[in-house]
């Protein structure tokens, strides 16, 4: 039986979601949670890895397993067996043809700016703290223009990127404020490995004011890393949720969500 999941982490203390052999990984904890519940070593794959510090309002994940369990089992099972900073929302039977990564249609992320002079306390590594500088959202939303569709994103990706091709489609980039933060909305087909941040970190020097909004096209037609060379932090990165085809429609995650946002 192929079983989807729900999951919900805080990556602060997690060296990334991919299990590494000496480091805390969120796929070494929730495998090693569910083996406990089906009572035989347990896989997992994942709709999008994210990396250290980067956290989850609702991964998805499938799993093969042979024990036979009601979904609330799995969920609480599951539960019992992990670490605080992990949590499994909900859990789906799902036919074999599904997969969490080769069926995703859609991923989006958020990214949360705390813009103000006073360090955060309740949002500590849960929010990128920019104090230096203010924000100006309406530079930072002319550039997001630059970067909907379907482009190469060399400029945008990790150096260490193992993505064999760097053209990704962007369907939505949005940044708005809510109290004092401001929020960065990104929707792709798919994401190369730091592009977020990296979009992010262009931004943010634009909102800045040191460099014009026009600056993101002409990071992007550089198809060049060094062109735009900033990685925002990963403490503001959250992957919301994921979009699949029917039948696999699976619940979007609400959690965090007034907390992120500041509403």
């Amino acid at each position: 039986m192929r079983i989807a999941l729900g999951i919900e982490y805080a990556g602060s203390d997690f060296f990334g979601w991919q299990i590494q052999p000496h480091a805390r990984s969120v796929q070494g904890c929730v495998e090693a949670a569910l083996s406990k519940v089906a009572n035989h070593p347990v896989t997992v794959v994942c709709a999008g890895r994210t990396d250290t510090g980067v956290h989850a309002l609702g991964q998805v994940v499938h799993a093969d397993v042979t024990a036979q369990r009601t979904t609330r089992s799995w969920c609480l099972g599951t539960n019992a067996n992990l670490p605080q900073d992990i949590s499994i929302l909900w859990t789906k039977e799902v036919d074999e043809h599904f997969h969490a990564r080769f069926s995703a249609q859609v991923r989006h992320y958020r990214y949360v700016i705390l813009n103000r002079l006073s360090r955060p306390a309740l949002l500590a590594k849960r929010v990128t703290w920019e104090y230096r500088r203010s924000l100006d959202i309406g530079r930072m939303q002319a550039a997001s223009h630059y970067l909907l569709g379907t482009h190469d994103f060399s400029s945008y990706r990790a150096t260490a990127c193992q993505a064999k091709s760097p053209v990704r489609t962007i369907l939505r980039l949005i940044v708005y404020k809510s109290s004092e933060k401001v929020i960065i909305e990104i929707s792709a087909n798919a994401f190369l490995h730091h592009m977020v941040r990296n979009i992010a970190g262009v931004l943010m020097t634009i909102g800045s004011g040191e460099q014009p909004p026009e600056w993101a096209r002409t990071v992007l037609e550089a198809r060049d890393r060094k062109a735009g060379d900033i990685t925002a932090s990963a403490a503001g990165l959250y992957f919301c949720h994921v979009d699949y085809p029917a039948p696999y429609i699976f619940p979007k995650a609400n959690c965090l969500d007034g907390m992120v946002n500041g509403e």
